[in-house]
């Protein structure tokens, strides 16, 4: 290689042919060659090289850019060609190939991308940015541009080669772009290998030279990602600079954060510095004092984790503890619990800790809110009482920090140090205990006054100030728009939008074809979309919507259009019963049999229809000789509402037609009543041998099993024009489950059990929504398990709907009409709470909300029926949220003014165990006995 400074054989210093031979060099990717090359270069050849760099950046992005699009182009027409090969050869052979096996194909292909030659576009920049550059400032500037960075960036060989070209300037040049280049160096996120790009290169830059390190924490971070081994630790120039401000430098903690102790990797920081240690490498002073300044910095604990397990894996002896005995305590009352339960544990190995000492450490000890160290404090506290000389009257404060822990336990057990040593305590001790105790709860209030004095006040959480309010009035349904009479008041071809809006536009283009299909067809022609229906079977609205159109302008139809249907099974059962009915329409107008109106168009914005208009029709009907279509009809008899009057009646009983006389059967209450039942289907719990090929289990009734995944909803439904299992398809079309509740708005059960499959879809876009809810609460019928499971699910998902009065109105509506099953609906929450991951949390906002609205008798109701089903069973532990159930249930009780005891409430309120969960059970029960 040509030295430095030396005019490359046959390469012209002129402007052009220099930078063009560079060019071509940077083109291959190759970074040696590009090394060589410019350092074979004149000093003015590289400078002429250098002023030309930076206006080449977008030039070669872009150049790079385009070989990577074109390489990737021939790679997908490649993987084209050979999936068709692969599908007609499975073809030939007979086999089926299915949709996922595309996915899977294609998966594959985007896994194996990799770069080509020539597509790293920025590394040949820097390293001849690197070679051609004069100064460390500029050199240092240009390999750390934000621009000059691309997909495949600072790879090893990279700063291989770039240490190669910089090794060739001289020493005070190398150290001088060292030093610039380290504080050039930037934050990195929180994980191992995540370092700035140029960190390598610095690094070994910085090894290179005698110099010593700027104070620099991305440096720190960037020298602690590589993870060593103690050879290689043990002759980094960098180790003993560095080692130091191991302990200071932000980000180390989070970066090493997830090294094992147990036992150390032989790869890690942990069991290098082990190691190094041992030898006497490094000293044990430096590793100690080092850990403890970290602690005493404060920080996150997880930032801390390793060095308390480097702390631990040192072991500290008994006279090193002892030296450092005043950093240790100082870390008692502040540090985090993982970093305060070891200093604790070493400081009780010392027996020569003077009173001071003592009195300073069991406070700190007690102010803190880990149970564990709480407890430690308790027992130590109690130890000092032992000694009869002890006066305790000034540690009376530090036991009332006990008596504020969320803990049972850790109440009780203060409360009873206290009583045990209560005379111990003096005046002044005893006026502090009194104080103190006012947050405990009733019981162990009156314990503390049987020693100490004092009154005990009635639990604040008794008088909250609730104030009820009356229910307020049903919402009163809105009538339906007016009926389309007018040719030019049809509108565009209705699709998955408002289900009012596709009601309007087919009741009246029956209607104006009979009246008006001259100006009717030409209105249609005006709107006709420049798309066609799809072959095969047609799911959509506006595929029927188009072809009644194409029927109603004069096109020839193609048959029965029926045929265009789809399988039952392939669509929910109220989506198939939807496009039944426009399938008819277009059926009558290729027969010409077409009636004059629907009789299914609805009266009421909850899509119900009046039944003294629905009278009216059929009369109309049979005075035409008219035969009722049979959707339609079907359609008409499920939107009536279950009430009707007497003089509806009567005319119905009158009407000579089949469809009349079934007319008059479901108003006098023939109607089907439906019947649903959930079904809750799960994972297997991971370990289980179940869990290896992942096949769903059932369970209808009982609890799943510990761990088990929650995968769907399911319902069977009987005794409706819809019955058997409610399938759960998760197409597009399912997008018209917003219209279910307007199809059968007087059987909210049958309704609710079609929408149940959809609750626990959160991110398809065919899922349930607060609306559904809502229109459930204004439609019509009784409310089984399906609508129970319904309202619940809104009660407690705050992903649907985050205003918990927002989620209580369905409910207040519900209670207002005199329709809410309450304990149903209490009992599906509990299930919800135990079998999926919606928590109670959100559950209790929206039943306060709700009894904030006037239904607090009602929000009683449900707090029963979900106490029977959430409330820990037969070898169930309580949790902290069975407690947080009964602590609500207590205030829905006094809301409602409840009397009477609740089995499930009662057996936990004789347990003698002192724990939150009995306590609030005893709360509960004693209110309301």
């Amino acid at each position: 290689m040509t030295a430095p400074g030396a005019a490359a054989p046959g390469v012209g210093v002129g402007g052009g042919p220099v930078w063009e031979a560079v060019l071509a060099v940077l083109d291959t990717g190759d970074l040696d060659l590009v090394a060589d090359h410019v350092l074979a270069l004149d000093e003015r050849a590289r400078r002429e090289v250098a002023a030309a760099l930076p206006a080449h950046l977008l030039v070669a992005e872009e150049r790079a850019t385009t070989r990577w699009h074109e390489r990737e182009a021939r790679r997908a027409r490649e993987n084209e060609a050979a999936w068709r090969a692969y599908v007609r050869a499975q073809e030939r052979e007979g086999q089926r190939v299915e949709e996922h096996e595309r996915w899977q194909w294609d998966a594959h292909w985007f896994r194996t991308a990799t770069m080509g030659p020539g597509e790293s576009w920025a590394a040949p920049l820097r390293v001849a940015g690197a070679a051609a550059i004069g100064g460390a400032a500029a050199v240092a500037a240009w390999l750390s541009r934000r621009d000059l960075q691309d997909r495949w960036t600072w790879d090893q060989r990279t700063v291989t080669v770039l240490e190669r070209v910089l090794s060739a300037r001289p020493a005070a040049w190398q150290a001088d772009f060292a030093a610039r280049a380290t504080l050039k160096l930037r934050t990195t996120p929180r994980r191992r290998g995540a370092r700035d790009p140029m960190a390598g290169l610095v690094l070994a830059m910085l090894r290179r030279g005698a110099a010593t390190p700027p104070e620099h924490d991305p440096l720190v971070v960037a020298w602690a990602a590589t993870t060593p081994i103690a050879a290689e630790l043990r002759d980094d120039p960098l180790l003993d600079h560095l080692l130091p401000r191991l302990f200071e430098a932000e980000g180390v903690g989070a970066l090493l954060r997830d090294e094992r102790a147990d036992p150390p990797a032989p790869r890690s920081w942990l069991a290098a510095l082990r190691k190094l240690q041992a030898e006497g490498r490094i000293g044990r002073d430096v590793l100690l004092d080092g850990c403890l300044r970290r602690f005493l910095r404060g920080g996150q604990a997880a930032d801390l984790r390793f060095f308390v397990r480097l702390h631990e894996l040192l072991d500290p002896t008994y006279d090193e503890v002892s030296k450092r005995r005043r950093d240790y305590l100082r870390l008692l009352p502040v540090a985090p619990g993982a970093v305060a339960e070891p200093a604790l544990r070493h400081l009780r190995r010392l027996d020569d800790l003077d009173p001071g000492d003592v009195r300073e450490a069991v406070p700190a000890l007690l102010s803190r809110g880990e149970r564990k160290l709480l407890t430690a404090g308790l027992t130590w506290l109690d130890e000092i009482a032992r000694d009869p000389g002890a006066e305790l009257g000034s540690l009376a404060p530090a036991v009332g920090y006990a008596f504020a822990c969320e803990s049972a336990d850790v109440q009780g057990r203060a409360v009873r140090l206290a009583v045990k040593h209560g005379k111990r305590f003096g005046e002044e001790g005893a006026r502090a205990v009194r104080e103190a105790a006012t947050v405990l709860p009733q019981e162990l209030r009156e314990t503390l006054a049987s020693v100490f004095g004092g009154e005990t006040a009635e639990d604040s959480r008794d008088s909250e100030g609730f104030v009820p309010v009356p229910l307020p009035a049903p919402v009163p349904a809105a009538a339906f728009p007016g009926p389309v009479v007018v040719a030019g008041d049809v509108e565009g071809l209705p699709d998955g939008g408002r289900w009012e809006a596709a009601e309007l536009w087919l009741a009246g283009v029956v209607r104006l074809y009979g009246s008006d299909r001259g100006g009717l067809a030409a209105r249609l022609a005006e709107l006709w979309p420049g798309v066609t229906p799809p072959a095969g079977a047609w799911q959509a609205v506006w595929h029927w919507a188009w072809e009644i159109a194409r029927l109603v302008m004069g096109h020839p139809g193609e048959g029965r259009a029926s045929a265009r249907l789809p399988e039952a099974g392939d669509v929910p059962g109220p989506h198939l019963f939807l496009l039944r009915r426009w399938a008819e329409v277009c059926d009558a107008i290729e027969a010409g049999t077409l009636p004059p109106h629907l009789l299914a168009e609805p009266t009421s914005a909850t899509g119900h229809l009046d039944p003294g208009v629905l009278v009216d029709r059929l009369a109309g009907y049979e005075r035409a000789g008219v035969e009722a279509l049979p959707a339609d009809l079907r359609q008409a008899l499920l939107r009536l509402p279950r009430d009707t009057t007497p003089e509806a009646l009567a005319r119905a009983g009158r009407l000579t037609s089949s469809a009349g006389r079934e007319a008059a059967r479901w108003m006098s209450g023939e109607r089907p009543e439906p019947v649903a039942e959930i079904t809750w289907w799960y994972y297997p719990p991971a370990g289980t041998p179940e869990c290896g090929d992942r096949q769903a289990y059932r369970e209808d009734r009982e609890q799943a099993g510990t761990g088990a995944v929650l995968h769907e909803l399911t319902a069977h439904l009987a005794t409706t024009p819809m019955d058997g299992p409610v399938a759960h398809r998760l197409k597009e079309h399912d997008g018209y489950l917003r219209w279910w509740p307007y199809l059968m708005p007087s059987d909210r059960e049958a309704v609710a059990a079609h929408l149940v499959p959809h609750l626990t879809e959160r991110w398809q876009r065919a899922r349930t929504e607060h609306a559904q809810a809502w229109a459930l609460a204004l439609a019509d019928g009784p409310m089984g398990e399906a609508a129970a499971l319904v309202q619940a699910y809104f009660v407690a998902d705050r992903s649907r709907c985050a205003g918990p009065e927002e989620r209580a109105r369905p409910l207040v509506e519900l209670a207002a009409r005199g329709e809410l099953a309450a304990e149903e609906v209490g009992r599906q929450l509990a299930l919800l709470v135990r079998r999926s991951d919606l928590k109670p949390g959100p559950v209790f906002e929206t039943l306060e909300s709700a009894a904030a609205l006037g239904a607090h008798r009602e929000v009683w109701r449900v707090m029963t029926g979900f106490l029977a089903v959430f409330l820990p069973g037969p070898g169930e532990r309580p949790h902290s949220r069975h407690t947080q159930g009964l602590t609500f249930a207590s205030r829905a009780a006094r809301w409602a003014g409840a009397r009477g005891a609740l089995p499930c409430v009662a057996e936990p309120a004789q347990r003698r165990a002192s724990n939150n969960f009995v306590r609030e059970a005893r709360r509960l029960h004693t209110y309301l006995t």
